[in-house]
């Protein structure tokens, strides 16, 4: 998300004859999901076109200041977009949504799904000039999944029992239970064991090396001469810009001086057509209205009912994107596929009279006055806040939009869930248990508070669920849990308008809260 962190696998099996065929077996049935292919595939694409100039300087405007490089423990999207570029792990996710071979060239999955087998890819520097051993992809894992010290930096792979060295170029991952969602996690960056302060000295194997940050004006990025992946990157140099937000960062797509900007309004987006490409993607993004559930009056169902049935999606739609989003009405969107419950459509329609009629039984005739926090460098959510706020009026909920900056919103918000409400963009790995993990009692990312103790029971039972049909069952259940808790009220998936000059080619627009500016160059 803008806070934390929105899938498919892809497998490669390898054993012997009896294993081979069982393999194999799993193998026709998830790439049904998850896909498979190379990675250099998708780089050949521009590899091949003629008229590429290499080298050159891009910048990317942002809005949000950075605060962590330190790729296990970073939470803010805006912090991974760009460390997308100097870090990778040993598979990768790509721009239509498929989980590549990165530092790994191939994996197995054992039948029981309690093992994953990598071959990690030789010939692979580090930044600083050390080659990629498996003993730095077995400390890089142990680090990030706690079983260095205890606790797990990266949650999602606390379940992890053991890494080892099983073979020449092989490590070998054993976890505690059956886990057979586990591809996406493995984009966990890989980092050189010899480097022991990470976060001030990030050092990857990725596309760009970690130039300077200048706190308040930029992060810059300069050419990995020694990636792996031949050819690639085009750029010299990237510059990700700091501006104080939308309205700042589209004075200076007027003037010129940003040559790429993600997530534009489409108002916006169309006042500088003639000069920039306007490109658009499906995000997996959950704009959502966060009802802080351990908070009054929003700890009292009703109540988070009522805002839900105040809330008219398609107005806002309309009025925020210019109706180039998707309205959704629970925690997943609609791009996450199979495991997307579409049966919740429509539960929930904008209905100010029932809602007045819910304020009235939880005891709120006349009302109340709350306050909606909104970190004030997303244009899109304070904008949002406002229709929002319009919108609760007309029932009697009368709300004060308090504006902070994105530090004082991670630190009171998401970490000290000191607020009543807020207006958010949650994104995720490409995986639906990543999705619907912030929902989890005992999830850090857990920030409005919600609480289902059938939610937790049936989570749980996710992870060891061998049966790929068995699992989308369990995820649409809780998604239906969440509808039926009015946990929060769930907005819209935006696209991902982004504009780039007219002269710069080779731009993917991803499913996740990425910017890949290894493929990006200068036409001739």
């Amino acid at each position: 998300m803008q806070t934390d962190t929105v899938f498919f696998e892809s497998f490669s099996r390898k054993s012997t004859a009896i294993r081979f065929i069982v393999a194999m077996m799993i193998f026709f049935v998830l790439t049904s999901i998850f896909g498979c292919r190379n990675p250099a595939e998708s780089s050949a694409e521009v590899s091949s076109k003629d008229g590429i100039r290499s080298g050159g300087e891009v910048i990317v405007g942002i809005t949000q200041e950075p605060s962590l490089f330190d790729p296990h423990t970073v939470v803010a999207a805006g912090d991974e977009e760009i460390l997308f570029n100097i870090f990778e792990g040993l598979v990768k996710c790509t721009s239509d949504g498929q989980f590549v071979p990165a530092l790994a060239t191939d994996y197995t999955i054992s039948e029981d799904a309690t093992t994953y087998i990598f071959n990690i890819r030789t010939g692979v520097k580090f930044h600083n000039g050390d080659t990629l051993t498996p003993e730095d992809v077995v400390f890089s894992l142990k680090r990030a999944s706690g079983l260095l010290t205890g606790t797990a930096l990266k949650p999602d792979l606390a379940g992890i029992k053991d890494v080892r060295i099983s073979g020449e170029n092989e490590v070998t991952v054993e976890f505690i239970s059956p886990d057979a969602e586990m591809i996406p996690f493995f984009t966990t960056a890989i980092i050189p064991e010899s480097v022991s302060d990470i976060g001030s000295t990030p050092i990857g194997t990725g596309p760009f090396v970690f130039l300077e940050y200048r706190v308040g004006e930029s992060v810059v990025l300069g050419k990995n001469n020694a990636y792996w992946q031949e050819g690639l990157p085009y750029l010299d140099k990237v510059t990700f810009k700091i501006t104080a937000g939308m309205d700042a960062a589209f004075l200076e797509l007027q003037s010129g001086s940003i040559d790429i900007f993600p997530y534009l309004t489409a108002d916006k987006a169309e006042q500088i057509k003639d000069r920039y490409q306007i490109l658009s993607g499906n995000t997996n993004m959950v704009q959502v209205l966060a009802l802080n559930n351990a908070a009054e009056p929003f700890n009292n169902p009703l109540v988070r009912q009522a805002v839900n049935y105040a809330i008219d999606r398609q107005d806002l739609s309309n009025l925020i994107m210019e109706g180039q989003s998707t309205l959704l009405t629970t925690g997943m969107s609609p791009a996450m596929g199979d495991y997307y419950d579409a049966t919740v459509d429509g539960t929930i329609t904008y209905n100010p009279d029932k809602a007045k009629a819910l304020l009235e039984e939880a005891g709120y005739p006349d009302g109340f006055r709350s306050t909606i926090k909104v970190p004030s460098n997303y244009q899109i959510h304070v904008d949002t806040a406002i229709v929002l706020a319009d919108q609760l009026a007309r029932v009697g909920i009368m709300v004060d939009i308090v504006s902070v900056d994105w530090a004082t919103w991670l630190s009171d918000v998401y970490q000290g869930r000191n607020y009543d409400s807020t207006v958010i963009a949650l994104t995720s790995e490409y995986t639906p248990r990543d999705v619907l993990s912030r929902y989890v009692s005992t999830s850090e990312g857990n920030f409005i508070n919600y609480f289902n103790s059938d939610f937790d029971s049936i989570y749980s039972q996710i992870q060891s669920e061998i049966s790929l049909d068995e699992r989308i069952a369990l995820y649409k259940q809780l998604q239906q849990l969440l509808v039926s808790d009015y946990a929060s009220v769930y907005l819209q998936d935006p696209k991902n308008i982004v504009a780039v000059k007219n002269e710069i080619k080779g731009y993917l627009v991803y499913p996740i809260y990425v910017q890949d500016m290894s493929t990006v160059y200068f036409a001739e």
